[in-house]
């Protein structure tokens, strides 16, 4: 064979031949960045109410994060909602731009519009591709400058390998992410926003006469699992992000890069029902996911263009791949949806207009609800970011803020240097209020202000905010 192509390679080499040539080497580059990121699978288990790492296997690997994506749209929806700039009820219009995108969608027509609420629905039950657009342009104003938001987003909360170009999660190869950082953004999800967390365990809602089901075939199968997300993409795989819960255990699992939705979620199961059982059972004390600016976050936020925003490299024009609802239906006939993505943001919202018309709304969808176990860090950017020590925590903001004024009688020159604040949070139903000190440079400086005020039989404790 070997001496064949020997003397096939000694004849003159005609342009066919270096077409020819040419084609096999793009295939050979194509499959092989392919292979680069789904060849091997991924994935990683993470006690949430500690941090450790349970199991892992290449967790920090780079990997295509496909509708994954969506739980940082909604990560940003969720803090537009948490800080007042959109409600549940808000209208989401929908661009000529949001109307076209490949399908799985939920198929709102151009110059029409749903509320947040339907749009979130859509995001986590039929990963509808268009909704994660129209909330890219409501809040980011433009789909590049909402990936920019992700992405500076993703820095701030520690998600050091990732970077988004999208919204919804369809292929471009410069959106990378690894199974480590979508179990941070699994955390946060949960911690950050327990009040719209909730929204992740619904089957099913209800689109116009429409039945939309929840793509995530483990809800209601493996016991404890309340949500999160999946996501296909040929490229990437399959993925799944699971949060689950048993008593006072909790973890969040990943598994990415899997040969078939079936052979994934029977990675996940597997997984739960080997490390779930060795969680902690601590709970309460400083939150697991962090929730102020790294240090990568706060250069980029000073040397890069305003809102923060890490400015992406050109990325090549998306190729429409098939989506997990379209590949399971050919694999079983039971497939009713697909998987879901969502986004969030903190840029100025931009106004729906006011004339479009309204689409269909849900008729059974859930309303998420106030009532929780676990608490949320403020999102409020009137909060002091960095360390804080926290000393004291009421159901009255009154009677915080009055521990506040107590503390800096008591102890000034250990506060001295600090910005009193409160930070309001929901569990069992009840709003609580968070009285801290914040603005601490450093994890040292606010230990040592904890010790100073601990001298004067102040309890404290410090924390990242």
């Amino acid at each position: 064979m070997r001496q064949a192509w020997a003397g096939f390679s000694t004849f003159p080499v005609s342009p066919f031949k270096s077409i020819l040539a040419g084609i096999v080497a793009v295939a050979m580059t194509l499959c092989a960045a392919t292979g680069a990121s789904a060849a091997k699978s991924a994935a990683i288990v993470v006690d949430a109410n500690t941090g450790k790492t349970l199991f892992s296997e290449n967790a920090d690997a780079p990997r295509y994060p496909a509708s994954l994506t969506k739980m940082m749209t909604l990560y940003l929806v969720f803090e537009a909602l948490n800080s007042g700039k959109l409600s549940m009820s808000s209208r989401v219009p929908f661009s000529a731009q949001a109307a076209a995108e490949a399908p799985t969608k939920l198929g709102v027509k151009a110059g029409n519009s749903v509320t947040v609420e339907t749009a979130i629905y859509s995001l986590v039950t039929r990963s509808a591709n268009d909704s994660a657009t129209a909330l890219a342009e409501l809040i980011g104003g433009s789909r590049q400058n909402f990936a920019r938001m992700m992405t500076a987003k993703a820095r701030r909360l520690g998600m050091s390998g990732t970077t988004f170009q999208n919204a919804h999660g369809l292929p471009d190869a410069a959106q990378k992410t690894t199974a480590r950082d979508m179990s941070v953004l699994g955390i946060a999800l949960r911690e950050h926003f327990p009040q719209y967390y909730k929204v992740f365990s619904v089957r099913s809602f209800t689109y116009g006469k429409t039945r939309i089901a929840n793509h995530n075939r483990l809800l209601g199968r493996v016991a404890g699992v309340d949500g999160i997300k999946t996501g296909y993409t040929r490229a990437s795989g399959f993925n799944l992000v699971s949060s689950v819960s048993d008593g006072d255990r909790r973890i969040v699992a990943v598994v990415m890069g899997g040969q078939s939705g079936r052979s994934r979620d029977a990675r996940m199961a597997e997984l739960i029902k080997k490390y779930l059982p060795k969680a902690s059972t601590r709970g309460g004390g400083p939150l697991i996911a962090r929730g102020g600016d790294s240090p990568i976050a706060a250069l980029a936020s000073a040397i890069l263009p305003k809102r923060k925003a890490p400015t992406p490299e050109a990325r090549p024009d998306v190729i429409v791949a098939l989506s997990e609802e379209e590949v399971q239906e050919a694999e079983s006939q039971q497939m009713a949806a697909q998987e879901t993505v969502i986004e969030e943001t903190t840029a100025p919202i931009v106004q729906a207009y006011a004339a479009v018309e309204p689409a269909p709304q849900p008729k059974a969808a859930p309303r998420p609800q106030a009532e929780v176990t676990v608490d949320p860090i403020s999102t409020s950017s009137t909060a002091p970011e960095g360390w804080a020590v926290q000393v004291a925590s009421s159901p009255s903001e009154a009677e915080a803020q009055g521990f506040l004024a107590k503390t800096t009688k008591q102890a000034p020159k250990a506060v001295a240097s600090a910005s009193p604040f409160t930070v309001p949070y929901v569990k069992d139903g009840t709003t609580y209020y968070r009285a801290r000190f914040g603005g601490f440079g450093s994890k040292t400086a606010a230990w040592d202000a904890c010790a100073a005020l601990k001298k004067k039989k102040i309890s404290c404790y410090a924390v990242q905010q």
